[in-house]
């Protein structure tokens, strides 16, 4: 056998040892180094680091997790990734996360039921995980089915939860209640509500504070017409709405079926604001360029995110009880709502 047919033998994986070694300082430096802490001479710290490229040394990050009793990281749970708000909280929990050193582990699930939510929970508890966060449109009726394992700290955003976890929203029924005075405020008589769909908690407070806005004001609520968030959706029923020649308003859940509501009026001839005023909901980035500018309630989806993450560490790190967090929602009044035709 030649030297080239020799079979090529691996090198072992350097240790923290070897590279005390190589460094000239002792182990326990080098491990105050890969932990991060800040007890340590910046010229020792740069000999250590230099060391560790140098022999192609990696800490063991889940060993240290293991020690430190943390992983730094978080897993989310949601239903669908195709809603606005669910997109943007998503967006905002890795932002902040990430601001605090964590990594984000997502998990959707199939159908919004309490099963698949606890299989879900149970999977991320056998993870590298530190916490959960939880993004759960579905309205359950009975809260005190709402009962997942034990182990890992929740925050659940955009759901009934109870009082068993900490919660996370924004003010939902504020929000329906801004629009809906809105309307009343500029002199119609009556505010028509397309909704979302009965399964989503959000659309169900929008529509209860809608219709309770409507009654304090001695006005009987109209028929609900229930969407499913898309414009389609908004599309159909604004050509339901838009031929009938007493509705003069309209409050949509959010800014999608707001705009197929939109474009069945134009469709119809009928003109926005001066024939039916239109709202929205959720103040996307596009509701600006809508034609008319679209007037909605803006949700800070970036505070329910920062939120969120925020209360997650503190009961990670045993600081905080369960509790309720709500995030104020605020009426952006653009060109899509005006006075009824006198």
């Amino acid at each position: 056998m030649t030297s080239s047919d020799a079979p090529v033998r691996r090198s072992k994986q350097p240790s923290m040892g070897d590279v005390a070694r190589h460094a000239g300082v002792s182990a326990q430096t080098v491990s105050r180094v890969s932990n991060g802490h800040s007890n340590v001479d910046p010229l020792t710290r740069q000999r250590v680091v230099e060391s560790m490229q140098a022999l192609g040394y990696r800490p063991n990050s889940a060993a240290r997790a293991l020690r430190r009793g943390q992983f730094r990281a978080i897993g989310v749970i949601m239903f669908t990734l195709r809603t606005f708000g669910n997109m943007s909280t998503l967006n905002a929990i890795a932002t902040e996360a990430a601001k605090a050193d964590y990594s984000v582990t997502l998990l959707p699930v199939r159908e919004a039921t309490l099963g698949q939510v606890s299989g879900a929970y149970s999977r991320l508890s056998e993870a590298a995980v530190d916490g959960v966060v939880i993004i759960f449109e579905a309205h359950l009726l009975d809260e005190a089915e709402f009962t997942l394992p034990p182990g890992l700290p929740v925050v659940v955003i955009d759901s009934n939860a109870g009082d068993e976890y900490t919660v996370v929203d924004t003010d939902q029924g504020d929000g329906a209640r801004q629009a809906t005075e809105h309307l009343l405020s500029l002199g119609h008589r009556q505010v028509w509500h397309i909704a979302g769909p009965e399964s989503s908690f959000s659309a169900m407070r929008r529509m209860e504070y809608w219709r309770r806005t409507l009654v304090d004001a001695g006005i009987e609520p109209p028929p609900v017409l229930y969407g499913d968030w898309s414009t389609d959706s908004g599309f159909r029923h604004g050509i339901t709405l838009g031929q009938r020649d007493d509705v003069t308003a309209i409050f949509a859940a959010n800014d999608q079926m707001a705009l197929g509501l939109m474009r069945a009026l134009h469709e119809l001839g009928r003109d926005v604001p001066r024939d039916i005023s239109v709202v929205g909901f959720d103040d996307l980035e596009e509701a600006h360029s809508f034609w008319p500018p679209l007037t909605t309630i803006r949700q800070d989806f970036g505070e329910v995110g920062r939120q969120a993450i925020q209360n997650l560490l503190a009961k990670v790190g045993g600081e905080q009880e369960n509790s309720k967090i709500i995030v104020p929602t605020r009426l952006i009044v653009r060109d899509s709502t005006a006075a009824p035709r006198t």
